[in-house]
């Protein structure tokens, strides 16, 4: 199990330079906790990449094939010729794959935004109440008490009020 390195600071700023001075350590994924949105986070640990519009594109493409699928599978399933017109006709079709590029794209966008989330959590997640109400948390893995120890002295020189150690190192 790897344990984590906290440190409890009183403002943003301290927050934000701790942050960029684990990553530029080498530490893999400093994470900020925080009560309030920190404007400066992106500049420090980077952007965030989303997955959810590929989820989007991906369930669009996904029923426009399938409503169409439907549709034709349908006509040809039921044959009703009706004056010498083809059984599958483009343009009636497209309403059928419309509505389901609109469902599916929808569907999936909602499915993307769950797994994104992380939700439903099945593992612990880091959690230090302080966080919640008007301390700022900056969380680092640690593989080693040594890891520990440079995270630790990272966090105090940038001018944690505590540092403390979550879970047991392996």
């Amino acid at each position: 199990m790897v344990s984590h390195a906290i440190g409890l600071f009183h403002d943003p700023e301290s927050a934000l330079h701790a942050a960029g001075q684990l990553k530029s350590a080498g530490f893999a994924q400093p994470e900020i906790m925080s009560p309030v949105p920190i404007h400066g986070v992106e500049e420090v640990l980077g952007p965030k990449k989303s997955v959810i519009k590929r989820f989007t594109f991906f369930g669009g493409i996904f029923g426009a094939l399938g409503g169409f699928a439907l549709a034709a599978g349908t006509a040809v399933m039921y044959l009703h010729p009706t004056g010498g017109r083809p059984i599958i006709t483009i343009p009636p079709f497209l309403i059928i794959s419309y509505e389901m590029t609109i469902l599916c794209g929808i569907l999936a966008t909602v499915l993307g935004f769950l797994i994104s989330a992380r939700l439903p959590v099945f593992r612990e997640r880091i959690y230090v109440p302080e966080t919640a109400v008007d301390k700022f948390g900056v969380t680092v893995p640690c593989d080693s008490d040594e890891q520990f120890s440079d995270a630790e002295r990272i966090l105090e020189q940038a001018g944690a009020e505590e540092v403390r150690r979550l879970g047991d190192p392996s």
